[in-house]
Order: structure tokens, then sequence, then C-alpha cells
């Protein structure tokens, strides 16, 4: 049988008694990182038999877990923190293992999506996970433009060193005006939320490097509908508003990228060619 256990993302106090007690009547854990997993367990007092299964071996060894089940064996699968199968190849082990007709229970436990969607301040009534947008750059380009057709609050998770980019990349993309809870450290010693536009976190972030892993909670642009409304005309004329009003080409495009649903860049080239 496999036994899918949530564990912290950070405050061992959220480490639940059936959790425990699970991971010391398994014959084998399951682990993407023995070593993190082996000092959870030492803090826990339990000795298990720590298996390692993760992204670069989870064909192989998920073979050798299913043979182990099948002979009888009960295996708890856990990640390095949260609940595993999201963002992890549990997914693939629970493929194997209805495949094979093999039983599964979950015992359930924290996850960072969810924690900081709950603690955002945004509508929590519909949500979409997006986890980690690609690194190849035209998979990228593509998800940030479905991104902007998503009428929900939309959840990112990424790594300090890339933070800068990832907001940059939002604001470029009609996002500068979205509300956004930039959520790190969550239940550890120096958890924090900071809560502000995409715009303002450009700022921020320039000013105070990221530390931590970042989960952030994004408001959704407005509907699809009513970025639909706006022709090149539309467009065109409210440029020449805004500019009579004074503001400089980047606020221009900035403004305009979040009301109308377009890039950044786009409305801000072609801003600057008709206010030559």
């Amino acid at each position: 049988m496999l036994y899918l256990i949530g564990t912290p993302i950070g405050n061992l106090g959220d480490i639940s008694p059936r959790a425990t007690e699970m991971l010391a009547a398994a014959d084998i854990i399951a682990c993407e990182d023995t070593r993190r997993t082996g000092l959870l367990l030492q803090q826990l007092g339990i000795e298990g038999k720590l298996f390692s299964y993760h992204e670069h071996n989870k064909v192989a060894k998920g073979r050798v877990l299913i043979e182990k089940m099948k002979e009888g064996a009960t295996v708890a699968l856990v990640s390095d923190a949260g609940m595993p199968s999201i963002n992890d190849p549990g997914e693939d082990l629970v493929k194997l293992c209805i495949e094979n007709n093999i039983d599964i229970s979950v015992v359930p436990g924290p996850v960072a999506a969810i924690t900081a969607l709950v603690m955002s301040g945004l509508d929590t009534t519909r949500f979409h996970y997006e986890g980690f947008l690609p690194s190849e750059q035209s998979e990228r380009r593509k998800r940030l433009e479905e991104l902007k057709r998503i009428p929900e609050t939309i959840i990112i998770y990424e790594a300090p060193h890339r933070l800068n980019k990832l907001v940059a990349e939002l604001a470029e993309n009609g996002f500068a005006d979205c509300r956004a809870a930039f959520c790190r450290e969550l239940t550890k010693k120096y958890e924090q939320v900071v809560r502000m536009t995409v715009g303002e976190a450009v700022d921020y972030y320039k000013e105070n490097p990221p530390k931590g892993e970042f989960v952030i909670c994004l408001e959704a642009l407005p509907s699809v509908s009513d970025v639909q409304e706006y022709s090149d005309s539309d467009v065109d004329a409210l440029i020449l508003k805004l500019a009579a009003d004074g503001k400089t080409t980047k606020e221009i495009a900035s403004e305009l990228a979040s009301v109308t649903g377009r890039r950044k860049k786009e409305i801000y080239e072609h801003a600057l060619n008709m206010l030559k």
C-alpha cells in the first residue's frame, strides 16, 4: 500500500500525529532527499528505511517500489516539504499504483499554495495554481500570455534569484496594477507577506533583494470580454488623453497594459511613435 504523507513546509509543529504514526509504521519511506527527510525523522525520533525517489530516478525506482508493494510492503511517500505529488514525481508513483491496483491513502498536511492564498487577502472563491513557470523562454512567454486569460487568483512559485525577472515579466504583460501578495518563509521564524501591486514590487525588490522561497498570489486581469472591448483606435485615443494629462510614456504604457491586457512593451513602443 502507498501512503502519501504531508510534511511541514517550515514549522515542525505542523506535523500531524497521524503523519508521525504512519512514518514510524512504514516499511519504506520514499523521499526526494534522504538527507533532508533523514533530519525530519531524527527530529521525530523515527528510525525509518529511507529510499531515494526523485525526478531523475523515478522511472527505475518507481518500478522497484511497485514490486515492493506487490510483495506486501507499506510505502510512505513524502516530498521535501508539503504534500507529495505537487511539483514532484509523486504524481507518477500514484499513476503506477493505480495501474497496478495498489491501494493509495493520503495523510493530509500543509500546502504552501493554500497557506499563502488564505493569507493573501485576494479572492479565494476560485483560484488557479500555476506553480513554477517554465524556464525555457518560448514556453515561458506562452504561459505568461495564457495567464492573462485566467479569471481567478493565480498562485505562482518562484526562487529568490529569479523573482526580479518574474515581477518584471508580469508587469510587462499587463499585470502592473494588479494586487499581489508576496509570501516567503511560510510558517518559519522570518515569515513575511508583502502586499502591493506588481508594479510596486518591481521597485521594491530592486531595493530589497529577495530571500527565501516565494509563493506569489496574483490578482487576475480584467475579464477577457473587457479586454477585447479596446480596439486599436481606442488605445490610440487613451494614449493621447493620458499624454494630455501629463503622463510619461512609461506611465501610459503601464496603465494601459493593465486596462487593456496588452503587453506593456508593445504599448510603450507604439506610444513613443505616436507622441514624437
